[in-house]
């Protein structure tokens, strides 16, 4: 096997167990909807309880949005805070220390109920929403990091598959025969615990970045060390000599706060791109699907849709592993584009499938198999995609302030999406999907014009591109075409 894209065991642990931190981030995401019933009622007996009066209708459905909300807006902070933590303890050390919210929230969530405290529910979802913000910067930064340049997308997809799976844990624990009941619900919200004390124990034997030690720390024999380990070889001085020179050039700019991303012309494009790829995910409409398929199963006549929800699930997942696969084939901007596209398709199948539910019996089927389509094409482009090539468009100097501003520009689009959905579908019904068509249709022009290739590409690279067309003069080509410069750039033979 090639050298370059040799898999090693410490490699695959580091990677795995950092991906505990994107299983929290899904499972927190999906825990919330099973037990919305059951839920609402302990906060309607609580309340009643505690003033003696019934509770309005109106006020459980505020406290219930907010107990959903929250963890957003947690998360919104949480991601803007990555910077903070990475450049002072490391990328290892950051994803250790940040359990001790796992810790907290979880406890607060799981001893709500017996405390008779809303309040408590509230905040622990909150404080879960800090942690699972903070763990979308940390985890595809580690993995970025660690991973050869060849292997870089397809350990980046696990970020994603950690976050489906997370989901998919989380649907299937709150079914009533397991943990969604009047009685477990408290330990299906508290479960988070041991994911996060099972990363705690587990991150003592993973490797700090290499990168890190080397380009922040200026520990060369200790990065060297790591890389030997992770790459399974002695010679690693191709990847050290490229760390050198990304830290001698890290040291003659100025240092990449969140103003000088947009300031800066080296980075501006950059961070552009990263935030469009960011908002692409979220308002692609994917949270829209999970939230009407329910109802679509119903409509075909399906008697516990719930398990069909599920089977949603495991489509996401599985095509988050075919995704694993095709990214070093196929190409990150490839994939985008397969998405997005497939996306838009099967978006104008389910307008067109719900616009006639009721005039022509077979087309019930054809809502079902766009759904599934539209799942399975998600996770090929737009669901894996923008985590781990914000941090590719980076150099190791501004890749901090960058994954916290995409990361928060991931967090307060899905507020929205959550906040505004529900309004869009009641004015606009079955037809709320056209909203979503024109977002795809956005997002896909955007991405053929103006999203590079990556794969294959250094970090070096990738930021020198960006550069290159930066000091371009207004006469000169690459000015015309901002893209030409960066995709003109081919990957390195011995890592392709």
């Amino acid at each position: 096997m090639d050298a370059k894209k040799k898999i090693t065991a410490p490699l695959i642990y580091a990677v795995s167990i950092a991906a505990i931190g994107s299983l929290q981030f899904g499972y927190n995401t999906g825990v919330i909807n099973a037990p919305e019933k059951i839920i609402q009622r302990f906060f309607n007996r609580t309340l009643s309880e505690r003033s003696g009066e019934v509770v309005s209708s109106e006020l459980l459905t505020s406290l219930w949005s907010l107990s959903v909300a929250i963890f957003s807006v947690g998360g919104m902070i949480g991601s803007f805070s990555v910077s903070l933590f990475v450049n002072r303890f490391g990328r290892r050390n950051s994803m250790l220390l940040v359990n001790i919210l796992a810790f907290a929230g979880g406890t607060l969530m799981a001893f709500s109920k017996m405390a008779k405290a809303v309040e408590m529910l509230i905040i622990g979802r909150f404080i879960i929403g800090l942690f699972c913000g903070l763990c979308t910067g940390f985890v595809p930064m580690y993995i970025s990091e660690v991973s050869p340049t060849s292997l870089r997308g397809a350990f980046g997809t696990l970020n994603q598959l950690g976050i489906v799976v997370g989901i998919l844990v989380a649907q299937i624990f709150g079914l009533e025969g397991i943990m969604g009941t009047e009685t477990l619900w408290p330990l299906l919200l508290g479960f988070t615990i041991l994911p996060a004390i099972l990363q705690c124990v587990a991150l003592l034997f993973c490797p700090e970045s290499p990168r890190f030690l080397l380009i922040n720390k200026m520990e060369e024999e200790k990065a060297q060390a790591v890389l030997q380990k992770l790459r399974g070889m002695q010679d690693v001085s191709q990847d050290i000599l490229e760390m050198k020179e990304e830290s001698a050039k890290m040291s003659q700019e100025k240092k990449a706060t969140v103003p000088e991303l947009f300031r800066s012309p080296n980075y501006r494009q950059a961070i552009i791109i990263a935030i469009m790829l960011q908002l692409s995910q979220q308002l692609s409409g994917i949270n829209a699907v999970f939230y009407y398929s329910t109802g679509i199963f119903e409509r075909a006549g399906i008697t516990q849709p719930v398990y069909a929800t599920i089977g949603a699930g495991v489509v996401n997942t599985v095509f988050t592993v075919v995704s694993l696969f095709l990214v070093e084939r196929a190409g990150r901007r490839t994939l985008h584009l397969v998405g997005l596209g497939g996306m838009a398709v099967c978006a104008v199948l389910m307008t067109v499938a719900l616009a006639l539910k009721d005039v022509v019996e077979w087309i019930r089927y054809i809502s079902i198999v766009a759904t599934f389509g539209f799942v399975a094409l998600f996770e090929i482009g737009p669901g894996p995609i923008p985590w781990f090539i914000v941090a590719e468009l980076f150099s190791q100097g501004p890749r901090p302030a960058a994954m916290a501003v995409a990361g928060c520009s991931n967090w307060t689009s899905n507020f929205l999406v959550g906040m505004l959905f529900p309004y869009a579908e009641k004015l606009c019904g079955s037809y709320v999907f056209l909203i979503f068509l024109v977002f795809l249709v956005i997002f896909f022009v955007f991405t053929f014009f103006k999203v590079p290739e990556t794969k294959g590409r250094t970090f070096e690279d990738i930021s020198r591109g960006f550069e290159g067309r930066a000091e371009a003069s207004p006469t000169s080509p690459v000015e015309k075409n901002p893209m030409v410069e960066l995709n003109s750039i081919q990957p390195d033979k011995e890592v392709a």
